[in-house]
């Protein structure tokens, strides 16, 4: 949510099973399709310091927006909810929200559903639910790049935010020293989704540049939130796991309570 002071974190492993088999370049495989992935993110930081990626395979997992404010949608629930509900295998913030805690500060939208139609200043767009045969499940718009409106005419969902990594792979946020976790939304060169959480308080723009240098070859990268909203769930193979956002002020805190929060992208497996 824009403009909290505070920002914080915790997050929970549940194990349940064997293993599933490793996947390459730092991934363990939870399903076929759906890959979880923790790396060290930079030194001499609070709390556990890693950077976690859930790497989605758009053929096999669809994209879907969910809003408390859409009919029948009921109110606020957390990422974990939000995917139960959906029968989801994975779920992450869809953007920040206003403070009537359902509409979001920037355009957000399905076939079915308007959140927010007001474009923002933000430079990125998530667009997926392709309204055309031969359009890519999922793709990342940069609006330095291409023109929006015609990149979106193709697209029944549309989730825009803060841009991260440009269209040109380059890391686009400003330095500040001023920390936060946060949760993201990336796109790979195979256009895979990478479901993005910070849960260590770091500079949003050092965040950015150990992004670039992990194994997953991103490609663009938006900012989904920030804080104790930030949270991220994922579940297959017999495992979960959930991770949740800290305050700023206090980074190394034992909050294990996820945030109800209004929207969610979520993954759920194709039939």
């Amino acid at each position: 949510m824009r403009g909290m002071p505070a920002l914080a974190l915790a997050a929970l492993l549940a194990l349940a099973g064997a293993a599933p088999p490793a996947a390459p370049a730092g991934f363990q495989a939870l399903e076929p399709g759906l890959e979880l992935g923790q790396f060290d993110g930079p030194p001499g930081v609070a709390g556990d310091g890693k950077i976690v990626v859930v790497r989605i395979d758009p053929a096999r997992f669809e994209l879907r927006l969910l809003n408390a404010s859409a009919p029948s949608h009921g109110g606020l629930l957390t990422a974990r909810a939000w995917a139960e509900r959906a029968g989801a295998s994975a779920a992450i913030n869809a953007s920040m929200y206003q403070e009537d805690f359902r509409t979001s500060v920037s355009l957000m939208r399905t076939r079915e559903h308007v959140n927010q139609r007001r474009v923002s200043r933000d430079r990125t767009v998530l667009a997926f639910d392709p309204l055309e045969r031969g359009l890519p499940a999922v793709r990342m718009i940069d609006r330095d790049c291409e023109d929006l409106d015609g990149a979106l005419r193709g697209y029944g969902a549309a989730v825009q935010s803060i841009r991260m990594v440009s269209c040109q792979r380059k890391n686009v946020w400003a330095p500040s020293a001023r920390r936060t976790s946060a949760a993201a939304v990336g796109v790979d060169g195979k256009g895979r989704v990478l479901f993005i959480h910070a849960r260590s308080a770091w500079p949003v723009h050092e965040l950015v540049n150990a992004l670039l240098a992990l194994p997953l070859d991103l490609r663009q990268a938006m900012y989904v939130e920030g804080g104790p909203e930030a949270q991220l769930f994922v579940r297959g193979g017999g495992r979960e796991l959930e991770r949740v956002g800290a305050f700023e002020a206090a980074p190394a805190a034992d909050n294990r309570d996820a945030w109800p929060v209004p929207n969610v992208i979520a993954a759920v497996r194709r039939r």
